[in-house]
């Protein structure tokens, strides 16, 4: 009976876990302007309330409390493990740290962190040389780092899927999709034509598998 006071309330986890993954984002992302300090800031309060429901209060178990027992008896909801709801709700048998859908998480969350950190070694020598920022991921897509921190987000909603966290997730992504169209009538602002040109070719955050099947080659 006490596995419940174990797996949650433990808001020194929330607090670690949560910095933990502000710093490690804030070392790979640098935000220096208004918009990029806004856009750090939604994806921390993302981090915040992801790591707020798996360590300290698990409000989505609570509020689902009466349809999961109904349908799934044999499961202790409060347990830890029973907070990866996805590998839950299908039937995983074993841990489910070593789940598909944990698997998965750890792959788009590594991913997103790999190309946020490698986007910003780019734009960082394109910025000191006053030049577009075109190789690299930006030669797939125009806004890596926001792409990077998409991935991130829907790889903790694979792992850990909370009601508050699937209500931000579109709500985060549009905020980027309205920061990418700013930052782009700046960008032809300031680089016209060449910048006109990189758009045709370039998608913004999706890359088309045609453009990496030819760079693989």
């Amino acid at each position: 009976m006490s596995e419940p006071v174990e797996a949650y309330g433990l808001w020194s986890l929330v607090i670690i876990n949560s910095a933990v993954f502000i710093i490690f984002a804030f070392s790979f992302f640098k935000p220096r302007t208004k918009r990029d300090w806004r856009s750090f800031g939604a994806f921390s309060a993302f981090l915040v309330a992801l790591f707020t429901e798996m360590y300290g209060f698990p409000l989505t178990i609570y509020l689902l409390s009466g349809w999961l027992q109904a349908n799934y008896p044999g499961i202790d909801w409060l347990s830890h493990d029973a907070g990866h709801l996805p590998e839950m709700l299908f039937g995983w048998q074993g841990n489910p740290h070593f789940g598909p859908f944990h698997l998965l998480s750890f792959a788009l969350i590594g991913g997103g962190f790999v190309l946020i950190s490698a986007a910003w070694r780019v734009l960082y020598e394109a910025q000191r040389r006053g030049a577009l920022a075109v190789t690299g991921p930006y030669a797939h897509v125009r806004h890596p780092q926001y792409a990077g921190f998409i991935l991130i987000m829907l790889g903790f909603l694979f792992q850990w899927p909370t009601v508050l966290t699937l209500a931000m997730f579109p709500v985060l992504t549009w905020m980027y999709l309205r920061l990418v169209r700013h930052e782009e009538r700046e960008a032809l602002e300031v680089f016209g034509a060449a910048y006109a040109r990189y758009m045709a070719v370039v998608p913004p955050l999706v890359p088309r598998l045609t453009h990496l099947s030819q760079s693989s080659l």
